[in-house]
C-alpha cells in the first residue's frame, strides 16, 4: 500500500513538473479586450494650397503648385469635409472660382478626399497713417 502512495504522489510529482515546463515553452495567450482590434491604418494625411477652380456640391478642383511646378488636384466632398470661410462653415457650393484655399485631405480608393478646407482671406492692409492733421 505504501509502494502505492509512492507511486502515485510520484507520478504527480513528475506531472507537475512536466506541466510547467510545458507552459513556460508555450507562447502567452493572447489577452482579450473590449476594443477591437485596429486592422486598418489610419489613412495618410496631405496638403495642398492654390486657388478654387471650379467648385460643386461633391467636388472642388485646385490649381496650385506642388515641388515647384504646377499642379491641379481634384477632391471629392463628403458630409464629413468642414468647409470654413471668415470663421462661418459652408458648403462647396459657396465657394466661388479664385478663392484661396488650403486642404487637408487623404486618399481613399485613388481618389483624394477633403478633410478640411480653409478659405484664405486677403488681409486688409492696415489703415493708412491718417493724413488729416489738426491745424
Amino acid at each position: 500500500m505504501k509502494k502505492l502512495i509512492a507511486l502515485f504522489v510520484g507520478t504527480a510529482f513528475v506531472a507537475g513538473v512536466a506541466g510547467g515546463a510545458v507552459a513556460q515553452t508555450t507562447p502567452p495567450a493572447e489577452k482579450k479586450t473590449d476594443k477591437p482590434a485596429m486592422t486598418e491604418k489610419k489613412p495618410m494625411a496631405h496638403n495642398a494650397s492654390g486657388t478654387v477652380k471650379s467648385a460643386a456640391a461633391d467636388n472642388i478642383v485646385v490649381a496650385g503648385k506642388a515641388k515647384g511646378k504646377d499642379a491641379e488636384w481634384t477632391f471629392s466632398v463628403d458630409p464629413k469635409t468642414k468647409i470654413r470661410k471668415s470663421g462661418k462653415d459652408i458648403t462647396a457650393a459657396d465657394l466661388t472660382a479664385g478663392d484661396a484655399v488650403s486642404v487637408r485631405y487623404h486618399e481613399d480608393g485613388g481618389k483624394n478626399v477633403a478633410d478640411t478646407v480653409m478659405v484664405r482671406t486677403a488681409k486688409k492692409p492696415a489703415d493708412a497713417a491718417k493724413t488729416d492733421v489738426k491745424k
